[in-house]
């Protein structure tokens, strides 16, 4: 389908501008292998994802975001990719893909796909022609093979270090060593040859004219090297990722990338976006990705991990409204992806993390921008700690980090008392779904008024009705230590509240006016709520 005939679906309000859709989209984030299986193997595939578009449409989300499924040697779960053009069989078809665009675009849905541009599969045609041809050829050049250090080259070029732990350096049975940021089988490619430039422009175009609303960009402040490639000086930088300057993340030429992606978006009709994943070591370093003439949004980290803190999460939304309002961009929250521990179990787990996991959900909703939801957290998901160790695939594992990232990728539990819970027609899957999940599988918890995925759905819907909700800004009301209350206000002059407790103790919040919503039991009355310890509250103010 090209740009010319290109159907962008309308909103669900019925509105006919769609313009700027993403100031204050709620995008939601499909794990792929992990979100439903239509042909019985145990891994999530895009016929799947097809069939539970009408969940997504029910939930309320403005958009669903897939993450990679190209042919891959899924040496990184897809994000090592060897074709960019074609969809892996473990996940269906590019005539799957076509369908499952065209079928969102019938609920209303838009549908982001993740674009790695960092480094390729070590399987791509590329590299494989890199590796047959000799030092210094046209091949190499399109990654950053470097001579090593050393009488005879035996040492890396340099001290850089893998995000997956070791030497960010492998080399080749001609002594040549290649750039890894990540694991060895994905090398970085070079962004100073033209070619890549070239080859990359031609991939957004592929996806663009099928139909695809945008870009999450994997990796967004990589691409671009320091001059010379010169040494860190410290060791454990992945420690450093995200707070310090580094030679090989968030170098300004970045930008320039950045910059000719946006007027490729732009040349597209229905506002198509791009969404960065970057990491930058300042809110200012970060904003400068949403720049007007570069991406859309970025995602940001800085709020994913905030503590459960009211002084701390004030302090970090203000700094992010701040950083965002300087650039004209939309500030994006986020409480989980497929890269960190649920956040049910980061906020205490149990009774506990579930309690404050209700209540961010009512403070991200709330907040002014963009949200992000990462598939289960609408079923108050936690991470799965005890996976037997024969399941644990991830690369990061090499970090010493446990289990890696696999606990928060678990398959999704649909309905039914035993596993696989309806996830697939097979027995088993990928990743084992917990016995202990057949309280919260989709449908046990469409039977409950009271179950997370109600309050998500009925947040979903407030967000989506009330006027002062979605793109804007907020005002700051005072109250006790350990809380935070804001209130929000329409062109219309409606105003909407939210008070969240994070302290151990009940107290009062300066709510006056019909409530519309709560993460838990609240008393409201004449002089305010009696906010319990680990609860968010919205209300309708009163008119002035």
């Amino acid at each position: 389908m090209t740009q010319d005939t290109l159907a962008v679906p309308a909103p669900r309000d019925g509105a006919e501008n769609t313009a700027r859709w993403w100031r204050d989209a709620v995008i939601y984030q499909v794990y792929v292998r992990s979100f439903a299986d239509a042909d019985g193997d145990g891994v999530g595939d895009l016929p799947g994802v097809r069939s539970r578009l009408p969940y997504l449409a029910a939930l309320g989300v403005d958009a669903l975001w897939l993450t990679p499924f190209y042919v891959s040697p899924m040496a990184d779960f897809g994000y090592d990719v060897a074709d960019y053009r074609d969809v892996d069989p473990l996940f269906g078809t590019l005539d799957d893909a076509r369908a499952l665009i065209a079928d969102a675009h019938g609920h209303g849905l838009r549908v982001i796909v993740d674009v790695v541009p960092n480094h390729t599969s070590d399987r791509h045609a590329w590299f494989r022609a890199a590796l047959a041809a000799a030092p210094g050829s046209p091949e190499r050049a399109r990654y950053v093979f470097r001579d090593g250090r050393g009488p005879d080259g035996a040492e890396p070029p340099n001290d850089w270090e893998s995000v997956f732990g070791g030497p960010a350096w492998t080399r080749v049975p001609d002594g040549q060593w290649y750039l890894h940021l990540f694991a060895s089988e994905q090398p970085d490619l070079n962004w100073e040859n033209p070619e890549v430039h070239a080859e990359f422009e031609a991939i957004l175009k592929f996806w663009l004219d099928l139909g695809v609303d945008g870009f999450r960009i994997d990796v967004a402040h990589g691409m671009a090297k320091a001059p010379g490639l010169p040494d860190v000086g410290h060791p454990n930088q992945v420690e450093m990722l995200g707070t310090a300057v580094l030679p090989y993340f968030d170098q300004d030429p970045v930008h320039d990338i950045h910059r000719a992606w946006r007027r490729l978006l732009d040349s597209y009709g229905g506002e198509r976006i791009a969404v960065a994943e970057a990491w930058a070591p300042t809110p200012e370093r970060l904003a400068a990705y949403t720049r007007p003439d570069e991406l859309h949004q970025a995602f940001n980290f800085h709020y994913l991990t905030a503590p459960w803190d009211a002084a701390g999460m004030r302090e970090v939304v203000d700094e992010s409204l701040r950083t965002a309002e300087a650039v004209g961009a939309p500030a994006t929250w986020v409480l989980s992806n497929h890269d960190v521990k649920r956040h049910v179990t980061r906020y205490g787990g149990g009774g506990t993390g579930l309690r404050r996991a209700r209540a961010a959900a009512l403070l991200t909703l709330a907040l002014p921008g963009s949200a992000y939801v990462y598939q289960g957290e609408e079923l108050g998901l936690p991470e799965v700690l005890d996976l037997p160790e024969e399941f644990l695939q991830d690369p990061q594992r090499l970090r010493g980090e446990g289990q890696g990232r696999d606990g928060c990728r678990v398959p999704l539990p649909w309905d039914g008392d035993e596993p696989p819970f309806g996830f697939g027609t097979g027995a088993a899957t990928w990743l084992p779904i917990p016995g202990a999940w057949r309280s919260l599988t989709v449908a046990a918890q469409e039977a409950d008024a009271d179950s997370m995925l109600a309050l998500y759905r009925n947040a979903l819907r407030v967000r989506r009705e009330h006027p002062a909700l979605g793109d804007g800004a907020l005002r700051w009301l005072d109250g006790p230590d350990g809380t935070l209350s804001f209130v929000r206000e329409s062109a219309d002059g409606r105003a909407f509240g939210c008070a969240v407790n994070t302290s151990g103790r009940t107290v009062r919040v300066p709510a006056r006016g019909a409530p519309l919503l709560a993460s838990g039991p609240v008393q409201i009355g004449d002089e305010g709520a009696d906010l319990p310890p680990d609860t968010a509250l919205w209300w309708e103010l009163e008119a002035r």
